[in-house]
C-alpha cells in the first residue's frame, strides 16, 4: 500500500494559492463521506470522498481520485482554486467585453464610413420592398 503524503512545498504553495485569492479556511464547508468505485474494503470503511463548499461564491467541489483522505483534501482545495479563478477570470472578460463594445458604439465616425453605412442600409431596405406581396386591391372600388 502506498502512502500519500503531500510535500510540504505543495502545502505552502496552496496555502500562499489561498491567500492570495482570500479563500480562507474558516469560510469553506467541509464534509467527508464514503467514495464509490475501486478501493474494497478501503473505500467502504473510510470516509475519504471530500466535499467543499465555498458559500461566497456558491462554488461546491467533490473529490473521490484517491484512497487517502488527505491528499483528496488537498486536490478538491485545488480543484476548488481553479473553479473561482475560472469565475473569476470569465466576469473580468464579460466586463472588458462591455467596456469594448460601448467604445466602439461611442467611437465618431468619418463622414465616408457614415455614407457607406448608409448607402447599405438603402440597399438592405430596397431588397425588402421588392420581396414585399403586391397589394392587390379590389375590382368592386374601380365601377
Amino acid at each position: 500500500m502506498k502512502n500519500f503524503e503531500i510535500a510540504v512545498d505543495k502545502l505552502k504553495a496552496l496555502r500562499l494559492r489561498m491567500r492570495k485569492m482570500k479563500v480562507y479556511e474558516k469560510d469553506l464547508d467541509e464534509q467527508f463521506t464514503h467514495s464509490s468505485g475501486k478501493g474494497g474494503q478501503n473505500v467502504n470503511k473510510v470516509a475519504t470522498c471530500v466535499q467543499l463548499f465555498h458559500p461566497l461564491t456558491g462554488i461546491r467541489v467533490k473529490c473521490k481520485k484517491h484512497r487517502s483522505q488527505g491528499l483528496n483534501r488537498f486536490l478538491a482545495r485545488s480543484l476548488l482554486l481553479d473553479k473561482i479563478e475560472q469565475k473569476i477570470s470569465r466576469a473580468q472578460r464579460e466586463i472588458k467585453s462591455k467596456i469594448e463594445k460601448m467604445r466602439r458604439q461611442k467611437r465618431k465616425r468619418t463622414t465616408e464610413s457614415k455614407e457607406l453605412m448608409l448607402a447599405e442600409k438603402h440597399h438592405r431596405s430596397e431588397k425588402k420592398d421588392s420581396r414585399k406581396k403586391i397589394a392587390v386591391e379590389k375590382a368592386d372600388e374601380y365601377c
